[in-house]
């Protein structure tokens, strides 16, 4: 008998063991890349960092025996900068899961690095829909939003509502153009008409000739299709133009975050209509984790922020089923898991990577209206994940050659 427990607990020893030699370099790390000085960094940023911070700790800060470790970097919104984090990150510190990243360009490169080298990437800071269309990959997962879903909730609300003339100002880079093209798609499947753009440089100060290009269009609506800081001073300097005073024409905030209102103020922002993956005031669930999440940053969550904890915390999920932290296996498991969180309600993962959840229809309230700090979303509507994300079949992701 004694011999038999001997053996038996040999054997378990070497099972435990075997399952903990199944994570590379000791350690399970994540790396999360994002703009931590400039537009976009309040929508993302530390903010992010902390999210991930908080779903590791849910695990003990340990997966399969070891550690989990979490870095972070700031890619400038440069997507030759991200690239070569990237690869820094994955051949010579062992990172296994890149998470983040906004701003498209940077995004893309990442991605197609990723994919190369089959480690994971978790995009919840870009917008890009062709992260999960022609630019696919094995590893790779957006999680939080993405130009389609933005275009279908924002853009048909709108011309529901009489605002069928659209013109764009659109941020000079993949997002933007990628947003302005989905949002147009929508408008015109709606019975609306696109009456011209304009494309304004990244980190642009001055929106003057750009907002009088788009005042001159005589168009009901211009589509603002940027973010962060340039979104902020586009609003701000359209409401100093005139441009909404004239009755005639409204904004469309094609990609807004609760930062930004924070940033503009209620009296700037309010009834502005826009379309998000998360709002803090949602539920009991979603305040509570809000309000942890507010104890560590003085601010309420983004999307990104509240959807980057929801990545981590599923990515762990999936490390812990896999017994192991190998890129495709963990993708796999990913795949094969239900997402059920405060951030996702009986959400899935399409072969293609694109998470699919509820999105909402929004308005900024009126400062009359909100009953205090970060009080600043009436929600309309919900918009199934169904109807909010491209199908998979009409992404134009094509799947690996086996």
């Amino acid at each position: 008998m004694r011999k038999i427990l001997m053996i038996g607990a040999a054997f378990v020893g070497l099972a435990a063991n075997s399952a903990m030699a199944q994570v590379s370099g000791n350690a399970v790390k994540i790396g999360v890349l994002n703009d931590r000085s400039g537009v976009y960094a309040d929508l993302s940023g530390e903010g992010s960092v902390v999210a991930a911070r908080m779903a590791a700790e849910e695990f003990g800060n340990k997966i399969l025996g070891k550690p989990i470790e979490i870095v972070f970097a700031d890619h400038q919104n440069k997507a030759d900068v991200a690239a070569n984090k990237a690869r820094e990150w994955i051949d010579q510190d062992g990172v296994d899961l890149i998470l983040d990243i906004p701003n498209s360009g940077a995004a893309l490169a990442v991605q197609e690095i990723t994919r190369d080298k089959k480690t994971l990437m978790i995009n919840t800071g870009g917008a890009t829909s062709r992260l999960t269309g022609d630019a696919c990959s094995p590893t790779g997962f957006h999680w939080v939003y993405d130009t389609h879903s933005l275009a279908v909730g924002t853009a048909q609300a709108l011309v529901k509502e009489g605002g069928d003339s659209w013109y764009f100002i659109s941020a000079d880079y993949a997002f933007g153009q990628q947003i302005e093209a989905d949002t147009s798609a929508e408008v015109k499947k709606a019975g609306g008409k696109v009456v011209g753009s304009v494309k304004a440089p990244l980190n642009a100060s001055d929106f003057s000739s750009f907002l009088l290009q788009a005042q001159s269009s005589g168009a009901k609506i211009v589509g603002l299709a940027n973010a962060g800081g340039d979104l902020i001073n586009a609003i701000k300097q359209a409401s100093e133009f005139g441009l909404t005073q004239s009755g005639t024409q409204n904004l469309a905030a094609l990609l807004m975050f609760i930062s930004d209102v924070h940033a503009m103020g209620l009296q700037a922002a309010q009834g502005l209509m826009l379309t998000t993956g998360f709002y803090w005031d949602m539920d009991d669930e979603t305040r509570a984790w809000s309000r942890k999440y507010m104890e560590r940053t003085k601010r309420m969550p983004t999307m990104v922020q509240a959807g980057s904890y929801s990545a981590v915390r599923h990515y762990l999920k999936a490390v812990d089923a896999a017994g192991t932290d190998s890129g495709p296996a963990v993708a796999a498991k990913m795949k094969e898991l239900p997402v059920e969180d405060m951030f996702a309600k009986n959400a899935k993962i399409l072969p293609n990577g694109r998470m699919v959840h509820d999105m909402y229809l929004a308005r900024v309230k009126k400062p009359a209206e909100s009953k205090g700090p970060w009080d600043y979303y009436q929600i309309l509507r919900t918009i199934p994940g169904d109807v909010a994300f491209a199908k998979f079949e009409d992404s134009g992701c094509k799947p690996p050659a086996k």
